[in-house]
């Protein structure tokens, strides 16, 4: 991993050197931080008092996050698989106790062009989950997932205001998903593709809002659905942030400094595990995390969040395939699993320091 930090580094200062240079001191609010279909997260447009366009700025929003560094660790928690299962049924058992996930979540935000018709952002993550599993002998399946889970993604933002009210919004996610220890070890089977497009307006400076359709793969498989954007500041001290169904969130802002949010978020992806005999081996893995999340400024630009909920297991099944296939079983009518897990659902922290923008 020691060229993957390398590259992350290097970003990081490029990055900043880059802000430096090409965006001017702003000292409104900021909008909220980066994720899959998080879209207030990209650069500032510079003020032009002569040009006619809305900005992606919603007054009073979660600040963007332009460096993250932030780490995440789940309560012991139990996994039972069974597999591997066929269309006909059965296979076997075994069960184990996950004494630790945890890892590092890293995340940079850029600008690469920020002007006031047009925005457009460039992102780099990495997150880490290593998995401690008591019995990892008991199941091909746990010894697959003794080195963990990682995703290493690249992403980009673009904002295209029409007018004083019209908008879009695109975003797309290329990720490296899977067991992998090094970048030398990817293959094509560890990427996804997800986009979102949404075309949106923002009759003032309080709300914000627009519909879309979004590729994603956060419920742990391939899915093609609609999306809502909602972002609304009903006071200085109250608003909501929602990219739906993706996450949703209720805000109280207790000045400048200090918010609180309370709502959900549902995290996923298709990792790519390697061969089991002569299988592949792809996780579908989608999470739903109600939680409560507390952020406050430090120094300057330097934030702190702190985040704590639950881990409720959504998908968490081992398939032949990355995709949806056309294979169905005939008595239950949906795709054979290759290995058929169950988790309990443990609670789950977070905290990040990050540099936001001014």
């Amino acid at each position: 991993m020691n060229s993957f930090y390398t590259l992350l580094v290097g970003g990081l200062l490029l990055s900043i050197g880059a802000r430096a240079q090409t965006v001017p001191a702003d000292t409104s609010r900021r909008a909220a931080p980066a994720a899959e279909e998080n879209f207030d997260a990209f650069g500032d447009a510079a003020a032009d008092a002569s040009m006619s366009y809305n900005t992606q700025k919603v007054l009073y929003l979660t600040p963007t996050k332009l460096i993250s560094v932030g780490y995440e660790a789940q309560l012991p928690f139990d996994l039972t698989t069974t597999g591997p299962t066929t269309a006909a049924g059965g296979g076997t058992t075994a069960e184990t106790r996950v004494d630790a996930a945890r890892g590092i979540r890293l995340a940079l935000n850029a600008p690469v062009v920020s002007r006031t018709d047009f925005i457009f952002n460039v992102g780099l993550t990495y997150w880490n989950t290593g998995l401690n599993l008591a019995n990892p002998e008991r199941s091909p399946f746990f010894d697959k997932l003794k080195d963990g889970l990682r995703t290493t993604g690249v992403n980009t933002t673009i904002f295209n205001p029409f007018d004083n009210k019209h908008f879009l919004l695109l975003q797309f996610n290329l990720d490296a998903n899977g067991n992998y220890r090094n970048l030398g070890d990817l293959k094509s089977e560890h990427f996804t593709f997800s986009g979102t497009a949404i075309y949106g307006w923002k009759p003032n400076d309080n709300l914000q809002w627009g519909l879309g359709l979004t590729r994603t793969y956060r419920a742990g498989q391939l899915l093609y659905i609609p999306v809502l954007l909602y972002n609304r500041t009903f006071s200085p001290q109250w608003g909501c942030e929602v990219v739906f169904p993706a996450r949703a969130e209720l805000r109280r802002n207790f000045g400048t400094t200090s918010l609180i949010k309370i709502g959900y978020e549902l995290e996923g992806n298709a990792y790519y595990l390697g061969r089991i005999g002569n299988d592949n081996v792809y996780l579908r893995r989608g999470e739903l995390k109600p939680r409560v999340t507390y952020e406050r400024k430090l120094a300057g630009f330097v934030w702190v969040s702190a985040q704590a909920g639950l881990r409720y297991n959504y998908r968490n099944d081992a398939f032949r395939n990355q995709d949806v296939t056309g294979e169905r079983e005939s008595t239950l009518g949906s795709e054979p699993s290759l290995f058929k897990n169950t988790l309990t659902n443990p609670l789950y922290f977070n905290l990040s320091l990050n540099l936001v923008s001014p």
